[in-house]
């Protein structure tokens, strides 16, 4: 009956879900709901929805925050919500791209730091990741539903397979946690795989962040972007790709420098020791 809902509307709005958006449209509403609950959202906070969709999600963010402003992509979905005039009064809807916004002008609006919540388009999993982790400083955290296998990857263990650069670089300044497995049956139309949702929690500062050595951010990103690039290379072959100017020897001094075998590869190293190799690598 929700599916034939769902259906019924896009039918009726003459539109229709875009695979080059990657839209999924959650159509359980309690799901929606719980998803709304463990954001853990307070009453004079405001919200950044990504990807308002059918409004699913927004209605319960709506119920708990004092302002959700909604980033939709699809221009088709904003026309629709603005002649329905069907979303609470306290929803700010903005066709915008997210991967565009300038999450700090966001922040400075909101006069705190974000806290987001998003049934994320699978297309731009890993770019808005990025695009987090670039803006760090302004987000306290994310609640964000992702495909299964590249929310597991956030978690995973040096020595795993899903263990790579996005897993590193997220951990350098967050910590993750799982929150909720969503099945195929929960969206129209239907993922052929589970969808799970996590918290991302840039701030408070997580126990490991604090505890790293500082570190220069830039370089630390450039070594482990570089070590996974071709994750079968040794980290002596991946790093003087990119520190070309330095004789390879000065290279694998600089690994061994930071207790580091030259000869293993990414998979293996754990955070504190690609921050090690972005302290050593700095005092060139």
């Amino acid at each position: 009956m929700v599916y034939q809902k769902t259906k019924s509307t896009l039918h009726r709005e003459g539109l229709a879900p875009k695979k080059a958006l990657g839209q999924n449209f959650l159509v359980h509403q309690h799901t929606a709901t719980y998803i709304a609950d463990l954001a853990n959202i307070q009453p004079e906070e405001t919200v950044i929805e990504v990807g308002v969709g059918l409004g699913a999600l927004t209605t319960p963010l709506a119920k708990q925050a004092a302002k959700v402003v909604g980033i939709e992509a699809d221009s088709g979905i904003v026309r629709m919500h603005r002649e329905q005039k069907d979303l609470p009064d306290n929803v700010d809807l903005r066709h915008a791209d997210i991967l565009k916004t300038d999450l700090g002008k966001l922040a400075q609006e909101a006069g705190q730091r974000l806290k987001i919540v998003a049934n994320l388009p699978y297309s731009i999993s890993s770019p808005f990741l990025f695009h987090l982790i670039a803006h760090r400083q302004h987000v306290q955290e994310a609640v964000v539903m992702l495909q299964k296998e590249v929310a597991q990857r956030l978690a995973a263990q040096p020595g795993n397979k899903q263990y790579g650069a996005p897993t590193v670089l997220l951990a350098s300044c967050a910590d993750v946690s799982t929150l909720l497995l969503v099945k195929p049956e929960e969206f129209h139309p239907r993922p052929k795989i589970d969808s799970l949702v996590i918290r991302i929690t840039f701030h408070p500062v997580p126990a490991h962040v604090r505890n790293l050595p500082e570190f220069d951010h830039k370089l630390f990103k450039k070594i482990v972007n570089a070590a996974f690039n071709q994750r079968r290379k040794t980290l002596l072959n991946s790093l003087s790709s990119v520190f070309n100017t330095l004789d390879k020897s000065v290279v694998k001094e600089r690994i061994e420098s930071a207790g580091i075998e030259a000869s293993v590869r990414a998979e293996k190293l754990s955070l504190e020791d690609f921050v090690h190799l972005a302290r050593g690598f700095a005092k060139q």
